[in-house]
């Protein structure tokens, strides 16, 4: 399995082994409207995907042979709520060199969800005041920066859009 959002920080599922990794061929990004774990059909806040192009820095786990139906089925509920991501056999370059083939949620550019290319100053607007059953919009992206920077990586980017949402959220 491929975490590169929240499944980093917080898998929630047994793992024999949790490898830093990186998947090429598609990016992280704010690309899917959040209307279940971050936001309301009301009002959507964003969550991360896999968008194509690029390469992104994450996590893969191996799971116990014995696990994995369990594994699978939790991640099925966790991760396709709105089933806005497309299941997919992706091969990642793990830290030690070695390449694996992962189970990846990629982001379905054809879903109803699906935000695409959008400004930060977007994205900062969506984000801040957003809400759901998983907690405040800026929560998650709080963690993604945090624990981001405890893998080594600087995202500029999302630096700048935690900036920005906290500003915004100060504001009212």
């Amino acid at each position: 399995m491929f975490g590169y959002g929240s499944l980093m920080w917080r898998p929630g599922f047994p793992f024999a082994e949790r490898r830093g990794a990186t998947l090429h061929g598609r990016r992280r990004a704010f690309c899917i409207y959040s209307v279940h774990h971050r936001g309301t059909y009301e009002r959507p806040g964003l969550v991360l995907g896999l968008a194509p192009g690029g390469a992104c820095r994450g996590a893969a786990y191996r799971v116990a042979e014995a696990d994995w139906p369990e594994v699978y089925a939790y991640l099925m509920e966790r991760e396709q709520p709105t089933e806005t991501y497309i299941e997919a056999r992706r091969n990642v370059r793990l830290d030690d060199g070695r390449r694996v083939e992962t189970l990846c949620f990629l982001s379905d550019v054809m879903h109803a969800q699906w935000a695409g290319a959008l400004s930060l100053e977007r994205q900062a607007e969506l984000i801040a005041g957003a809400r759901g059953l998983s907690g405040p919009n800026i929560d998650y992206l709080r963690d993604l920066v945090e624990h981001l920077r405890e893998m080594g990586v600087r995202d500029a980017a999302m630096e700048r859009l935690l900036v920005m949402v906290e500003a915004r959220e100060l504001a009212g």
